[in-house]
């Protein structure tokens, strides 16, 4: 009998395995979501996702207006000769509030991309009509106006 290395999941020694596997999940997923519970809890993650971008959008412009706002208060310190150890200190609290906005980007992104595949399934079931649907277009549609802004 040959030895079997255990260490090596059933997907690395039979990769058709976890393709089979996906598959099945794929149809279990349009099987379950033509179920009415199933929809409604889908349209409720939606829901979440929808608030959850539209959160990290408020936060994302409230860092970007607080580094403006300690941008201009370490230009007038530095302007009116402040003591140093004081100017420093701002210059601290500045860079600390630019650190938060590459954080804050990186998740809307995700959040962004989280949404998008929520409204995909629902929209694969048939589900596109509400007032949440049209919610999370409006959303997603912002969300990328803001990223292009920001990128020209």
């Amino acid at each position: 009998m040959e030895d079997r290395d255990w260490s090596r999941g059933l997907d690395e020694e039979y990769p058709l395995n976890s393709l089979v596997s996906s598959h099945i999940h794929h149809r279990s997923a349009v099987v379950l979501l033509s179920d009415p519970k199933v929809i409604m809890a889908t349209i409720r993650n939606l829901k979440i996702k929808t608030a959850t971008c539209k959160r990290i959008v408020k936060e994302l412009q409230s860092y970007e207006k607080e580094v403006e706002r300690e941008a201009a208060k370490t230009a007038d310190m530095k302007e009116k000769g402040a003591d140093p150890y004081d100017l420093k200190q701002q210059e601290n609290v500045l860079a600390e509030s630019r650190m938060m906005i590459p954080d804050c980007r990186k998740r809307l992104e995700a959040s962004l991309a989280d949404l998008k595949g929520t409204l995909a399934e629902l929209e694969e079931a048939n589900e596109k009509e509400g007032p949440e649907f049209e919610d999370a277009r409006a959303s997603i549609s912002e969300v990328e106006k803001l990223f292009q802004t920001t990128e020209a």
